[in-house]
């Protein structure tokens, strides 16, 4: 069996929870084809709890990187709108 990677899935998800939501893409798809291949016997499943809490966590951080990147959307087109109307 292929050893689990649990402890670098819980790192990016974790990491797209504090600092960088596009981490949350890798910790999602590593954490999604290692909980299949844990589920098929062809890896280690001691790693099964960690992963799926990293592919959590990366969910997680997808859904606030999304929006942040709207916020960060929406402040643009309100400054705009301020800078347009004062023109």
């Amino acid at each position: 069996m292929r050893p689990h990677r649990a402890t670098l899935i819980l790192v990016l998800g974790i990491s797209s929870l504090v600092c960088c939501g596009f981490l949350g893409i890798p910790a999602f798809l590593m954490g999604k084809t290692d909980l299949a291949a844990m589920a098929d016997g062809q890896m280690d499943r001691s790693g099964e709890g960690m992963t799926n809490a990293g592919k959590i966590c990366g969910i997680i951080g997808i859904i606030f990187g999304v929006l942040q990147l709207l916020a960060l959307i929406g402040y643009m087109l309100i400054v705009a709108g301020l800078v347009a109307s004062n023109s």
